[in-house]
């Protein structure tokens, strides 16, 4: 029983490390959908009168489409995974400053000002409310009527 039990806990270890991706659908949550989805057509135009020939335009369309996949594809080649860990790293320690210190900064800061939260409202209520409390009676008596005269 307790064997069962150790092994449910490795696997339960190893599932929450490791995530199966879809390689299929990579932008699942569309972070990149408007930004770098350009196609030949967003970047080259030619305006009406101004045209180069069928087969220029058609061997730019084939370079350009060609050499933007490949050349995305040994960038990520070479500098996806360095890229990866610099990113990692990055969000790590980002991760870590605001769990170690920005959160008990905050929590640090609320802690104090509710000690002054509580004087500014005791004054408040103590010589504010008096006064609009009086206020409110004085011009509680006060009637307006619209009369339209022809």
């Amino acid at each position: 029983m307790a064997d069962q039990y150790n092994i449910n806990e490795e696997k339960i270890l190893k599932d929450r490390h490791a995530k199966e991706i879809d390689l299929i659908n990579r932008d699942p949550k569309q972070i990149n959908e408007d930004v770098v989805k350009v196609e030949f057509e967003d970047v080259i135009a030619e305006p009406d009168g101004t045209h180069s020939l069928d087969g220029v335009w058609k061997a730019s369309y084939t370079m350009f489409t060609v050499s933007k996949y490949w050349c995305y594809r040994v960038l990520s080649a070479i500098f996806g995974i360095p890229v990866a860990l610099l990113w990692g790293f990055c969000f790590a320690c980002i991760s870590f400053c605001h769990i170690w210190a920005v959160m008990p900064c905050i929590k640090s800061y609320l802690i104090e000002t509710q000690c002054l939260s509580r004087i500014y409202s005791l004054c408040i209520h103590t010589f504010c409310d008096p006064l609009f409390e009086a206020l409110g009676k004085v011009f509680s008596s006060i009637r307006v009527a619209l009369r339209k005269e022809v």
